[in-house]
């Protein structure tokens, strides 16, 4: 059953664009085009216990490090800037780094899997994917940058599960290992492609090819140890797609979950990676599992009861294709996710805890 937990008036003086829960799902983030995020608690309906100024722009997306790191959020902006706060409590926030190394809008950040450290993926309209990993004993900060990851600007951003399959799951696999580092990035060009650091690099590991129009946002599934890799992506073709792999994820295939009435802007998994949410121009948040035949169902909100999605199951002409040069485009990255409608673009979920 799907029901109605909390409503929070945010109190923000303008668009709210984004909001995230941390690890506990005790603490929600929220930002906002006029230009603050905002700290609730998630189960009280109070007041903001903070505010947080430090962006000259709209703020497009937060995002939470795993509490390992202390209290610790991200928040990305048009004014091309990247901030990470911290906090002693949840009342008191201090700005610990700010990158402001993007010649354009910021649209999506995304911390790593917290094997990984404290590491932060950042995805900008310059085309470009800034990926800052921070000396935790020393409190700096490095960089890295891949270059033209998408012509016309980049959307969204997520990072692959840190876990390799479980031996539990897959007899092919002897031991339980730490995988290789992977990001997956949706674009203005329509593509979605999955980055892989080789060495002190960045390479295009594969190019999945089925929208029609931008990308907007882009998810990882989290990983239980099942020998497979889902990533979900959202466009404004109004199509979401469940791109599925075997476990060394050498292949992808593409379903179609759903075709909406409008653009889709935001999809956020469980954290078990059973239920996909989706919301985008419509104005609706729908709940989505997939059932033991592969076929993708939606929970419907009422009744907590499954509806069959009336789709293909795979989308035709959809494949894989190994690195390609990105070709140089003429034409200016937007300033901005430059959504048609303001009120479209607000419709942004949080990246964490739903529930199962």
């Amino acid at each position: 059953m799907v029901s109605l937990l909390q409503e929070i008036d945010t109190e923000h003086e303008d668009m709210v664009h984004h909001a995230a829960l941390d690890f506990y799902g005790l603490l929600l983030a929220t930002c906002s085009s006029d230009g603050s995020v905002r700290i609730f608690h998630s189960r009280k309906n109070n007041k903001a216990l903070a505010e947080l100024k430090g962006h000259q722009g709209p703020v497009w997306q937060v995002a939470w490090a795993h509490p390992k790191f202390g209290n610790i959020l991200a928040s990305c902006s048009y004014d091309r800037k990247v901030i990470v706060w911290k906090s002693t409590t949840p009342r008191d926030w201090t700005k610990l780094y700010e990158y402001s190394n993007h010649d354009s809008s910021v649209n999506s950040v995304d911390f790593a899997p917290s094997e990984y450290g404290l590491v932060l993926a950042c995805a900008s309209s310059d085309g470009s994917v800034s990926v800052l990993t921070c000396n935790t004993e020393y409190g700096v900060w490095d960089a890295k940058k891949i270059p033209n990851a998408h012509t016309i600007g980049v959307n969204a951003i997520s990072w692959c599960p840190a876990q390799a399959p479980d031996p539990a799951f897959d007899q092919r696999v002897t031991s339980r290992s730490t995988a290789v580092k992977r990001l997956v990035s949706g674009g203005c060009d329509n593509l979605v492609k999955i980055w892989r650091e080789d060495n002190d690099r960045w390479v295009e590991e594969h190019r999945l090819e089925a929208h029609s129009d931008w990308v907007r946002d882009v998810a990882w599934a989290p990983s239980i140890g099942l020998p497979r890799s889902q990533i979900a992506t959202a466009s404004q073709d109004r199509h979401v797609i469940v791109w599925s792999s075997n476990a060394d994820l050498s292949q992808w295939t593409s379903t179609v979950l759903h075709t909406f009435d409008d653009a889709v802007w935001s999809i956020s998994w469980s954290t078990t990676g059973n239920i996909l949410a989706v919301t985008g121009g419509d104005n609706n948040v729908t709940l989505w599992k997939e059932n033991t035949e592969g076929q993708w169902i939606r929970i419907n909100y009422e009744s907590g009861t499954a509806i069959q999605s009336k789709q293909p199951s795979h989308l035709p002409h959809s494949h894989s294709q190994q690195q390609q040069a990105p070709q140089q485009h003429q034409q200016q990255a937007p300033s901005h996710p430059g959504p048609s409608s303001d009120s479209e673009h607000s419709s942004n979920l949080s990246n964490s805890q739903l529930s199962n």
